[in-house]
């Protein structure tokens, strides 16, 4: 979720549809301004016990944080639950290095024009961290679960809205306390030029999102033994909130657009409002009562637009809509994973002949098909079948082979006048091994680690 900064109490307030559609619109760019914004987190430990540092204590996280002033981020402050100032966020020139729920921490990269770019900044990145690792005895874990953490053995960090959340999480679903705690992800954000161009990009990246989730499968192990999935991450969104999670049908309906997309969220249960610096919870009640000055915690009060704005970052499907589209299907992983994410989905959603072909994959799959493929997705990954008959194994050659030609049509070249399709590399050898990342510890756990689930701490980040 997004980190808040600041509110204005004079801001305006919403009273007609119109201000609910903005955001959306304001989003629509000319293919040239088009842009990737890629977001990534890790599992922070500490390596002498391999236990997750506490946000206070001495060479925790907020040490952590703090030591990216040496180069040049700035901190970013929140009052939390016991009204002390903490330092929740660094902001810089390469977006904001915030914090999940348990200390996971994650970078919100900056929107770059090229995946040059991006894996740049995200070498800069790990660069950075790396150099104060040492300092605070701290070492970086690039999966999509905490490989053998209970729920207990977890810290909290001080951010208001995770106190609403973790209070909120148990009543509409049983895992949504591990994904807040115990996961970590990749996704890419993407633009579009038109309300059209968003419904197909939308469309093909929520049917294709199964095919990532595979391809990026990195979370094997609960509590320190294999827990039958490829990717728990994802099941675990299966059973965290039905209410603001999915596959979302009404993507695939004939109309849809900004309009049903806002009724969608009008339908999402609230989480929080952010008043005069601090969340006041309100977990489960209604926006549509907030629009009519009927919110019990605020009676009479109407939303501003950045409360509409956090209310759109409190759903969580496979795909989201903002002021731009974000793929959220992967696991967390290691560094040079990072870069095919924003890889792949730029090569198949950026050029629109790419585009046309990755969608003429999956239009005529039924939404019964669909979903059946998502559900399939987190214990067999690229085994899953897929509609027609074969497996996701099949499909994914074609969908890298589009992507590729579409990071060639792009042609964004950099200083040694190479294009951007090496970034897909990776997932061309996963492919050809026919084995996800998941399957290759899994392999390991059974093999040379001997059953010692201690052993993926000396896997590399």
């Amino acid at each position: 979720m997004s980190t808040r900064k600041a509110s204005d109490s004079n801001e305006p307030r919403i009273e007609s549809r119109d201000q609910l559609v903005a955001p959306m619109q304001a989003g629509e760019k000319p293919k040239s301004r088009f842009r990737i914004g890629t977001e990534h987190e890790k599992l922070v430990y500490k390596t002498d016990d391999h236990r997750a540092p506490r946000y206070d204590e001495q060479g925790g996280i907020r040490d952590l944080l703090l030591s990216m002033r040496e180069f040049g981020w700035e901190p970013v402050e929140e009052a939390g639950p016991s009204g002390k100032v903490d330092v929740i966020a660094m902001s810089g020139d390469d977006g904001t290095i915030s914090l999940e729920p348990a200390g996971q921490l994650e970078l919100s990269g900056a929107p770059l024009e090229a995946l040059h770019q991006t894996c740049a900044e995200t070498g800069r990145h790990l660069t950075q961290v790396k150099s104060v690792s040492d300092e605070f005895g701290v070492g970086f874990l690039g999966l999509g679960m905490w490989p053998d953490k209970t729920r207990e053995e977890l810290p909290m960090m001080p951010k208001q809205r995770y106190q609403i959340m973790r209070k909120h999480m148990p009543t509409v679903g049983n895992l949504g306390l591990d994904m807040m705690l115990r996961t970590c992800t990749i996704q890419v954000n993407l633009d579009y030029s038109s309300e059209a161009d968003m419904a197909k990009k939308f469309r093909t990246g929520l049917a294709l999102q199964p095919l990532a989730t595979a391809l990026f499968a990195n979370s094997p192990f609960t509590e320190g033994k294999p827990n039958g999935f490829l990717s728990y991450r994802s099941h675990i969104w299966s059973d965290t909130d039905p209410h603001r999670t999915g596959m979302l049908p009404f993507v695939f309906e004939d109309g849809f657009g900004y309009e049903r997309y806002v009724d969608y969220m009008l339908d999402v249960p609230m989480y929080f409002v952010f008043r005069d610096g601090k969340y006041l919870d309100a977990a489960g009640l209604s926006f549509r009562d907030f629009l009519k000055g009927e919110l019990p915690i605020l009676p009479g009060e109407l939303p501003t637009e950045s409360d509409w704005w956090d209310h759109l970052s409190t759903a969580f499907p496979e795909v989201r809509l903002k002021s731009f589209l974000e793929m959220r299907g992967a696991d967390g992983g290691p560094w040079n994973r990072i870069c095919a994410l924003p890889a792949l989905w730029v090569g198949l959603l950026y050029d629109d002949t790419a585009l046309d072909a990755a969608w003429d994959l999956v239009k005529d799959w039924s939404m019964e098909e669909r979903e059946a493929l998502r559900n399939a997705v987190p214990a067999q990954a690229l085994g899953a079948p897929i509609p027609g008959g074969g497996t996701l194994r099949d499909l994914a050659g074609d969908v890298l082979d589009i992507a590729h030609a579409g990071l060639v049509a792009r042609g964004r070249l950099n200083s040694m006048g190479d294009n951007e399709t090496g970034f897909l590399g990776p997932l061309r050898q996963i492919v050809e091994s026919g084995k996800v990342p998941a399957e290759v510890l899994l392999d390991k756990y059974h093999g040379e680690w001997g059953g010692d689930i201690k052993r993926i701490y000396e896997e590399s980040f």
